[in-house]
């Protein structure tokens, strides 16, 4: 059915997305898989079609148009069809927006082409071993010295970190000074004294490449400081909102996919000479999912409606994220269930939504401190 927050262009874009997955993607993923990462051509392939920088500026290849919903279609897609080794939300969600109001034209100038073209792939570094969710408990340090800045520390749980050509590193340039002290440095790909680490063994998401990042006292240029000197906080809570918003859609969009294949399911397996879609529990189980799935689907949409106009809220962001992540999580457990042993075996798409949705509720921000945002916004 039709949703109204989209128009042709939106669907005809859908339609594109549609096809560069059945083309570009799908024959290679089981392989990634196996990788744990995708190969960089699917980068390049993707910047030929359009689908990185749709936001960014013209002029230096980007698609000129700053409506989010054609990234929400983008990740709709992607979650629908079970894809996610391309990290092009990282990219294009997330560091696409701290790239676009922060960098300056000579920055812009410098990254934005390859940003465009799929030849730079970004990544941002925020988590560290010893802090996650506590943005203002990170340890790396930025020292001036000259003309540069001396980066050490080490993060961890980074996507696309094997494969990232630019890392939007968050570092602590005056640790005195609390979150007032936190800046954005952009580290690239052969600075000396940068290295990665292992390429993390995860749950799920097997072919999104995740890894350790290492600075051991690395120079970076003054040139490479992303806005402003001690801003970096307020810079990371005014992007957040839109990274949840995505993972939220994301999680919406997964859990419609689950529920489809299973009532697909339901109504060809049989079991006692009747297909089990036919037992009363069973239909009841799929009209609980139905009613959440649909009801979700309207806060979902309007939020993605409120982001296109520059009106969504932290607080409104938290709890979308909070609540499709969890969501997405108990549907596909459901979905699985109904599969019997079958939902189990790898060879059935429910089993690899059961391992790649795990992590929803985690990244971008815990399901508790998604509570927590909530709440203080209450009381």
């Amino acid at each position: 059915m039709a949703r109204e927050i989209f128009t042709a262009e939106h669907e005809a874009f859908r339609d594109m997305v549609r096809a560069f997955i059945e083309k570009e993607i799908a024959p290679h993923h089981e392989q990634w898989e196996k990788d744990g990462i995708v190969s960089r051509e699917v980068w390049l392939a993707a910047g030929r079609a359009g689908l990185l920088g749709i936001d960014m500026p013209e002029e230096y290849g980007g698609g000129g148009n700053t409506d989010y919903r054609y990234y929400v279609v983008l990740n709709e897609e992607f979650a629908k069809a079970g894809i996610h080794g391309p990290g092009f939300s990282v990219h294009n969600d997330i560091n696409g927006g701290y790239l676009r109001s922060l960098a300056t034209d000579e920055q812009k100038a410098r990254w934005f082409p390859g940003y465009c073209s799929g030849e730079i792939i970004t990544g941002i570094a925020m988590t560290e071993p010893a802090a996650g969710s506590d943005l203002q408990g990170i340890k790396s340090t930025a020292v001036k010295d000259g003309d540069h800045y001396v980066l050490n520390g080490s993060k961890t749980f980074i996507s696309n970190g094997i494969l990232s050509d630019l890392v939007i590193v968050v570092a602590k340039t005056d640790p005195s000074a609390g979150a007032h002290g936190v800046s954005l440095l952009v580290v690239e790909r052969g600075m000396e004294g940068f290295s990665r680490g292992r390429n993390l063994d995860k749950v799920g998401m097997h072919a999104q490449d995740t890894a350790e990042l290492f600075f051991d006292n690395v120079r970076v240029p003054k040139e490479n400081l992303l806005g402003e000197e001690g801003q970096g906080f307020i810079y990371l809570m005014q992007n957040l909102a839109r990274e949840r918003l995505s993972i939220g859609v994301t999680a919406q969009a997964a859990a419609e996919a689950a529920f489809d294949m299973t009532v697909e399911y339901c109504k060809t397996r049989e079991a006692f000479g009747r297909p089990i879609g036919k037992f009363q529990h069973n239909r009841f189980t799929l009209a609980e999912m139905k009613t959440e799935i649909t009801v979700t689907r309207t806060f979902t949409d309007q939020c993605i409606v409120k982001e296109s106009k520059g009106e969504l809220s932290i607080e409104e962001a938290a709890m979308l994220k909070y609540w499709n992540t969890e969501l997405v999580k108990k549907v596909v457990d459901r979905c699985l269930q109904l599969h019997g042993g079958y939902g189990y075996m790898m060879e059935y798409p429910i089993a690899k939504a059961y391992q790649d949705v795990r992590i929803q509720t985690i990244f971008g921000g815990t399901t508790e401190i998604m509570k927590e945002i909530i709440g203080r916004s209450i009381i």
